[in-house]
Formats: structure tokens, sequence, C-alpha cells
């Protein structure tokens, strides 16, 4: 059992800080009651991408573009973010996020629309890296497709997997948190992928598609 203490895990998840244009994105999600991914997630999706070399990344769940930045600052400079929200106003500040950074138009596609409707009409794999962070309710259909849409060695990632410490609470049973267990055990076991739970932020699920 890990012996980590808060202080060490407080130092690890500012470990690697967000610039301003980060924070800045941060602020107006969290103003449109989009919320961010944390700065430890932010960072793993930044290093996942980077070891990756990801050309090609599908993120579930735009956000105000805080997640968006953190993966930009780890693919090539060529590589290209899609982007899919049903909100969008939240596309808008992603948008703006994005100008801040200086990212070049063509390197983010940035689609409004329910996942479930966009999600199909993409190609199978396709992607390097597909990134979850939407309503919880809908993570099994995303997961579906996002493994259908990942190249053989590309990485699956959700966000919220340990969903403000309610997931490891089995008296716990609302909804979300009951989707999120259950789901987490199914790729646990999924033949298709080597997972992993990462305890940064608020828990990020990472697999490979074998």
């Amino acid at each position: 059992m890990s012996g980590l203490k808060p202080a060490s895990w407080a130092y690890a998840e500012e470990f690697v800080p967000e610039d301003e244009t980060t924070e800045a994105a941060r602020r107006r999600g969290e103003s449109l009651g989009a919320t961010p991914v944390g700065t430890g997630a932010g960072a793993a999706l930044r290093f996942l991408a980077a070891a990756l070399g990801a050309q090609s990344v599908v993120e579930i769940g735009t956000g105000g573009g805080t997640s968006g930045l953190w993966l930009l600052a780890g693919m090539p400079a060529d590589g290209v973010l899609t982007t899919i929200d049903v909100e969008p106003e939240h596309q808008r500040a992603a948008r703006q996020a994005y100008i801040e950074a200086g990212i070049p138009h063509q390197r983010t596609r940035v689609i409004t629309g329910r996942a479930t409707d966009v999600l199909p009409r993409m190609t199978d794999a396709a992607y390097d890296m597909v990134v979850v962070d939407a309503d919880k309710a809908a993570y099994p259909d995303y997961v579906e497709h996002g493994v259908r849409l990942l190249r053989r060695g590309g990485v699956l990632v959700l966000d919220n997997m340990l969903w403000h410490d309610r997931v490891a609470d089995p008296a716990v049973r609302d909804s979300d948190t009951v989707t999120l267990r259950d789901l987490g055990k199914q790729l646990r076991d999924d033949a298709r992928l080597v997972p992993a739970l990462l305890p940064v932020s608020d828990g990020l699920l990472v697999a490979v598609k074998r």
C-alpha cells in the first residue's frame, strides 16, 4: 500500500505548473461550469501525447480548452486535435484559448455537437489518442467508440475515474459513481487493452490498445 501523504500528493499535483494562457483557460472554463482537468492530469496528458508522438488526437469534452492546451503542448508541431463538445459557448472559449496560445488554426478541429452523433462518422483505427472528459453517464458509449478509433498502440484516457473519492467507497451508489466504478472494472479486464489507473487530479484511467 502506498504511503503517499497529502503534502506529497499536492507537491506532485502541482509539480508541472500551468502557464498563464492555460490558467486563463481554466478560469474561463470554471466560469462556464465546465470543470477543467486538474493540473496533474493536464501534465499527464501532455506527457502521454509527447511519448506517443501523437499526430492525431480526439478529445470528447472540450470545456474551456484547458485539456486541449495541455495535449497540444505535447503533440508534434503538425499534430491535429479534434475536440467535440455539445455546448457552443465552451467551443468559443476553447478557440479563444487556442488563439491566445498561438496555436495555428489548422491544428484544431472544433466540432460542436453530441459526441454520440459525431463519433460514429469518424474513421476506425485512425487516431493515436482518445481523451474522454464529458458527461459521465455516456462514458461507456464513448469508450466503445474510442477503442474503435484508436490505432494499435494508441492510448485511451478517461478523466474523473476516481470521481471526488466516491468510486473507491463501495457504499456510494449514485448513478454516475456506479457507472464509473463499473466501467473501470470492465476496462481493467478488457482483453483489448492494457490499463492503469493513475491517482492524479480526479483519477486518470489510461489504457493502451493491444
